[in-house]
């Protein structure tokens, strides 16, 4: 597990497997304002991994990288729970 992205408004962490190659695992996303978090495996996590490296790539802002992960609120249900 590696948090790879936080801001303000959103933290992304990587959950990897145990050998890291193939990349075998996903990402949660976290809005901390709606306190609403998501999680991506399989396919969907690879199409996030892909998107995520062309954004990249491109040399984001803070505000850019929020307005992309901004997309994946309709699909935050769960609720985020510190413990």
């Amino acid at each position: 597990m590696q948090m790879i992205y936080n801001s303000p408004n959103y933290c992304v962490v990587e959950f990897r497997s145990a050998e890291g190659d193939p990349f075998v695992g996903g990402y949660e996303i976290m809005d901390k304002a709606a306190r609403r978090e998501l999680f991506l495996g399989g396919e969907l996590a690879d199409k996030f991994r892909f998107d995520v490296s062309e954004l990249i790539a491109r040399e984001p802002s803070i505000e850019e990288v929020d307005d992309f992960l901004s997309n994946f609120e309709g699909l935050m249900q769960q609720p985020l729970v510190l413990h």
